[in-house]
């Protein structure tokens, strides 16, 4: 969790010819956002998509799949506006993304700037869930592609 947009950085120093996108969640972009000043300062035009769900995502998933939905930790209430956060870095520009409508037109204007990274701060569904999954200890067949329409059991050795 929060390897995605540091990594992007990585690449795009190593391939400064290619356009380097990232696409990262609100929590994991939150652990590493300060490296929004080594893009800017580098003049780097990495694009970052944050997945603004205002939670935890998938440890809320798992807890809702596997600890009867209790949640615990995982409520991102508050979470800054990504967006803004980039334009206060010199060079760095902000996008906010509400409605499915405006994706490509959003997409556009993030590509064609190249004067340091972009975020798209892309608010998405607070309880969206991502499939397919493994269930921990599980063997690859056991593998949810949808959400189970029964009960699962917790995973052996969690708490």
């Amino acid at each position: 969790m929060g390897f995605g947009f540091p990594a992007a950085i990585g690449a795009q120093f190593a391939r400064p010819d290619k356009q380097v996108w990232a696409v990262v969640g609100d929590g994991g972009f939150q652990m590493t956002m300060a490296e929004l000043a080594t893009a800017c300062v580098n003049k780097l035009p990495v694009k970052v998509i944050v997945l603004n769900n205002h939670y935890l995502g998938m440890v809320r998933q798992w807890q809702e799949l596997f600890f009867e939905d209790r949640k615990s930790g995982v409520d991102l209430e508050g979470n800054p506006d990504f967006a803004r956060i980039a334009e206060c870095y010199e060079g760095g520009k902000g996008f906010t993304l509400k409605r499915p409508a405006d994706v490509r037109k959003v997409l556009k204007r993030a590509m064609e700037y190249n004067d340091g990274p972009c975020v798209i701060n892309a608010e998405c569904l607070k309880v969206g869930n991502v499939y397919p999954m493994i269930p921990a200890g599980r063997p690859l067949e056991d593998m949810l592609i949808d959400t189970p329409k029964q009960r699962m059991e917790k995973p052996t050795g969690s708490t």
